[in-house]
């Protein structure tokens, strides 16, 4: 368990921001027709201006830039050349190395309209999520936010908590110790210690919690087919209350000005 310095803290804040600077990029552009191969170069593009480099590519032999998780996909969906259409969930996932230091975080848009049953999914999952960071102070243990996230999707909301996928701590690597389960109990697992870092992520379905992974060796889906919804934040934990070291107040402002995202959900 690394736990980082206050200027290193600030470092790793300004790559959590490039982050949540780049979804704001993502979100002025969905809209139905638009392809996440597209998405994928923007984001690219974007990342390298901020002179940074996208994380994800070739991480472990990882072919993209971003993560465009569709629908059924959890997560680490292959971004592809397929328009996007009305109604699709559309999660993306984005890490930045920058100035050495990763920022890892992810954001779930709807395209056009939706059911309220998928509308109330995303809802939950997103406050599952501030529950979970919530908890992320200073002697606590990572089982606090796991239950937290637990008891809220699947105990009051009967949705599925993915088991398998974890979030995890940050820093000079992008996935560092301690993992963070979405799952777990109250008071166990390692005590939180000031300035760690840790990317909290809930990735909830709306069905069964059973995923399988595609030929592709990334590609992770639902095994009933049915919409997964994944939210991330960066974070560091502090004495009574974590500091959210990404920011989507400015991915949300994007999101209301886009005629084409739905954010009835909030």
């Amino acid at each position: 368990m690394f736990c980082k310095t206050e200027s290193e803290v600030k470092l790793m804040q300004q790559a959590a921001l490039l982050v949540s600077q780049t979804l704001v990029e993502v979100a002025k552009m969905l809209k139905p027709g638009v392809s996440t191969l597209q998405i994928d170069a923007l984001c690219n593009q974007f990342i390298r201006d901020n002179k940074a480099v996208p994380s994800f590519y070739q991480y472990r032999g990882y072919p993209h830039n971003i993560c465009a998780s569709v629908n059924d996909v959890v997560v680490h969906g292959f971004p592809n050349d397929i328009p996007l259409q009305q109604g699709d969930v559309v999660s993306i996932d984005i890490g930045v190395i920058l100035q050495g230091w990763h920022g890892d975080h992810a954001y779930t848009f709807i395209i056009g309209d939706t059911s309220a049953e998928i509308l109330q999914l995303v809802k939950v999952t997103k406050e599952s999520l501030y529950l979970g960071i919530e908890k992320a102070f200073v002697n606590n243990r990572v089982g606090d936010i796991s239950f937290a996230i637990q008891d809220y999707v699947e105990r009051k909301h009967r949705y599925g908590v993915v088991r398998e996928l974890v979030g995890h701590g940050l820093g000079k690597e992008l996935h560092e110790d301690p993992q963070v389960p979405n799952y777990g109990k109250r008071g166990a697992g390692p005590k939180l210690r000031e300035n760690l870092i840790l990317a909290i992520e809930p990735m909830i379905t709306l069905g069964s919690r059973e995923i399988y992974t595609d030929e592709d060796g990334w590609t992770v889906r639902t095994r009933d087919g049915k919409v997964a919804v994944h939210f991330e934040h960066d974070i560091c934990v502090k004495r009574n209350k974590a500091l959210i070291l990404s920011d989507y107040s400015i991915i949300e402002a994007a999101e209301k000005a886009n005629p084409h995202l739905n954010s009835a959900y909030y």
